[in-house]
């Protein structure tokens, strides 16, 4: 049962890009869809659970929220350019690598020659997983040559954004479970700046609700499976995510790859899982 619970976040946050794409709507109904399923939730957890909020963990929670909506965003963003098989590793290749560098360099996380040892291979293992899946097939027509370059700075955007919403909250030693309220708040404010002169209310927006309440319930059963199996084991089990985000984006969205394609984002793919393995134990 533990274990269950330990995959659900990946299970949530892979399956969220997929749904989102099905619910249909550009970036921006797609961003505030996702906000208000977010919002939606964290009421219901904050109406529950009663944390208490005090001026810090308030203004906190808004901030962290405000880098969440600038990753999310430039995450949507992408997927025009890259596709969901391409795109999500690619995001979570560098989001790993970001934060690991950030914790190494900030946080003093690695102290011993074993963390040195296992979050270097794990950092090489990511970044030969994005690269690999970042190759194009010799048989894949390219329809327009800048897509890549502008999918890759628009996913470096979103993952600064993404390090920024994670990062934040801990340099105040701030509970990710007390502050989802206050992050849901930022989130929402956020989420409006970016999207508002694109006039994102419609019925796309409401679809894609359902992709935040998805991805918001990720969250949750990640902060109660850290308590049943450990920061380590907890953080490793999500990152298996990207394997319903590459291959549903193949499946269900119709993505086209060659075979060669095909060889290298399972190779990716597993180099990615194992470097967030690796960085999850050196974590612990």
């Amino acid at each position: 049962m533990d274990f269950l619970l330990g995959i659900l976040p990946s299970l949530s946050w892979g399956s969220m890009i997929l749904v989102s794409m099905k619910m249909g709507g550009g970036p921006f109904n797609q961003t505030m869809g996702t906000t208000l399923g977010a919002l939606i939730l964290s009421i219901a957890q904050f109406i529950i659970v009663r944390p208490e909020l005090t001026p810090t963990i308030i203004l906190v929670g808004i901030i962290s929220g405000l880098f969440w909506s600038v990753g999310q965003s430039n995450q949507f963003k992408s997927v025009p350019y890259l596709g969901v098989s391409k795109s999500m590793p690619i995001s979570t290749g560098m989001q790993l690598v970001t934060t690991a560098l950030f914790g190494v360099i900030v946080f003093k996380e690695w102290s011993t020659l074993q963390t040195i040892l296992l979050g270097s291979l794990a950092i090489i293992f990511i970044i030969i997983g994005v690269v690999l899946t970042s190759i194009d097939g010799r048989k894949q027509e390219v329809n327009n040559p800048g897509d890549f370059k502008k999918g890759i700075i628009t996913l470096t955007i979103s993952s600064l954004g993404f390090l920024g919403y994670v990062v934040f909250a801990r340099i105040f030693h701030v509970d990710g479970w007390v502050a989802l309220f206050p992050q849901a708040i930022g989130m929402l404010i956020g989420s409006l700046f970016i999207t508002l002169k694109h006039k994102p209310f419609n019925l796309y927006t409401v679809k894609n609700i359902l992709p935040g309440l998805i991805w918001a319930s990720g969250n949750l059963f990640l902060f109660m499976s850290q308590s049943r199996l450990g920061v380590a084991t907890s953080f490793s089990l999500s990152q298996m995510g990207i394997i319903i985000s590459i291959f549903g984006g193949i499946v269900f969205l119709g993505e086209k790859k060659t075979k060669r394609q095909l060889v290298y984002i399972t190779v990716a793919s597993i180099l990615i899982i194992s470097g967030g393995v690796f960085l999850g134990i050196a974590k612990a």
